[in-house]
């Protein structure tokens, strides 16, 4: 059997789709769908709301996630859904640009304030004047960057770097970390005054291995996305294909989906995708457990594919119930250590429990 998963949507460059077209929360059920961001679990629903009940209020937030859950997408919305949504919306990455430009990026400077400042220059924050900005791996941030942000969220006000006139500023401050800060404010790395000045709003964004409900709608909006705009005619996946991606803990989210099925279309080109069709890893990953029953379909089975993952099924088992003994599981199994720990590393099973 297979699973005819197609969307009609087009591609964007971030994790989910982002687009501007703005959707009414109750509507929901059928477009799976809010302000390009794609789900249906409780869990994200949730975020949809908050994100309209706060849209308006112009509180600092923060959200927190893992790398490649959205966060970007959450503050857009958050900025698209606000009185706002005219003004400029603009984003920097706090952990992506060296120590000693960051203050300049966000700030401005001055003719002559440093060596190669020919010209004066405006920050981030005078750019988004009137509008938000988004202060992404904010828990990057040096301590000495974090008092002078301390010092506009609570007056609005900066010099830019090599300046002395004051500059006050009207935007909303959205921030986001992978990072726990509080335990960065135990270990000294965040000040604590920062931290609570950041945290009016909390918003966590899922993993994807937390809405595990969502792959299927995911993965059917980048087959068509990535289809259309790469100019292939891929629009299907095989139900066994779609367990393995279910039973896959997708540490890089929904960022490391958007990449694989683009590398799965760009590969494919046409047809639909199986089984056969996925990296070793995460076939090696997705058997956890119990290995499922499998029918052979009128489409037919990859019978190599289908071997490999029974043969991993019960190496996996065997190391769960020894908790990772190669000895006992090797003994479980009637092997040599020696041939276990082969099988090991060619289908690269790892303990995540530890």
């Amino acid at each position: 059997m297979v699973t005819n998963l197609a969307f009609n949507n087009s591609i964007s460059e971030e994790p989910c789709l982002y687009r501007e077209d703005v959707y009414d929360i109750n509507k929901l059920d059928n477009r799976h769908e809010f302000k390009g961001i794609i789900g249906r679990c409780s869990r994200i629903y949730e975020v949809f709301r908050t994100v309209q009940k706060v849209a308006d209020s112009d509180s600092t937030i923060i959200i927190n996630g893992e790398t490649g859950t959205g966060k970007g997408l959450i503050a857009k919305a958050i900025h698209q859904s606000s009185y706002r949504k005219g003004k400029p919306f603009v984003q920097i990455n706090c952990g992506a640009i060296p120590e000693n430009l960051l203050e300049s990026e966000l700030f401005g400077h001055v003719k002559g304030a440093f060596t190669g400042a020919t010209t004066s220059r405006p920050g981030k924050f005078e750019v988004a004047e009137g509008g938000t900005i988004f202060l992404d791996e904010i828990g990057d941030m040096s301590p000495e960057l974090q008092v002078k942000l301390l010092r506009v969220l609570e007056e609005r006000e900066f010099e830019r770097v090599g300046g002395s006139n004051t500059i006050n500023v009207d935007v909303r401050v959205i921030a986001a970390t992978h990072r726990n800060l509080e335990k960065e404010v135990k270990k000294g790395n965040f000040r604590e005054d920062l931290f609570y000045r950041l945290y009016v709003i909390p918003i966590t964004i899922p993993s994807l291995r937390e809405r595990k409900s969502d792959i299927s709608l995911l993965v059917s909006h980048f087959m068509k996305c990535f289809s259309k705009n790469k100019n292939k005619d891929v629009a299907e996946i095989s139900d066994d294909a779609m367990a393995i991606m279910m039973g896959y803990s997708w540490p890089g989210n929904v960022r490391e989906l958007k990449n694989l099925v683009e590398r799965l279309v760009v590969l494919k080109g046409q047809g639909k995708i199986i089984s056969c069709d996925l990296p070793e890893k995460i076939k090696g990953e997705a058997v956890c457990g119990k290995m499922p029953g499998m029918e052979i379909s009128k489409e037919g089975v990859c019978f190599n594919t289908a071997v490999s993952e029974f043969e991993k099924s019960l190496i996996f088992q065997s190391l769960e119930k020894t908790k990772w003994v190669k000895n006992e599981a090797a003994k479980l199994l009637h092997l040599k250590r020696t041939t276990l720990v082969e099988k090991i590393k060619r289908y690269d099973l790892q303990n995540h429990s530890t």
